[in-house]
């Protein structure tokens, strides 16, 4: 009997943990997005996550008959794209990513994670650097 529970607790273990990793470590998706950079910040009371928003040329209806901006919010847990970001507020900028199904705590608070900038361009020179 205490090896048939045992066999059991090990699936529901095997289960949980394969259901976890799907949620919050599975790369749902991977793009790129191009926008102005609105703000980039870093908060958090225990985990400081680096949090930003990009918007987006265009809009789209939030309901039917209305018209909001496109916005692009997400984190970032790599402290060079982060820095990069830091000084790059208000320029134009590619960015990729990975989408996750869920966010992590100390991943930041999107499910939108940019791991690289592909250009900056800056709107008042026209400068583009690409990376």
């Amino acid at each position: 009997m205490k090896k048939f529970v045992l066999i059991i607790v090990l699936i529901i273990l095997v289960v949980l943990g394969g259901f976890f990793y799907y949620r919050y470590y599975f790369v749902f998706g991977r793009g790129a997005k191009a926008g102005e950079l609105n703000f980039f910040v870093q908060k958090g009371y225990i985990w400081k996550t680096y949090e930003g928003r990009l918007i987006q040329s265009g809009f789209k209806p939030q309901s039917m008959g209305g018209v909001q901006s496109n916005e692009f919010q997400f984190s970032v847990t790599n402290e060079k794209v982060a820095q990069l970001l830091m000084s790059s507020s208000g320029k134009l900028l590619e960015l990729h990513y990975k989408e996750y199904l869920g966010a992590l705590p100390w991943r930041g608070v999107s499910n939108f994670i940019v791991d690289s900038v592909i250009s900056v361009t800056d709107p008042k020179t026209g400068v583009r650097t690409a990376f």
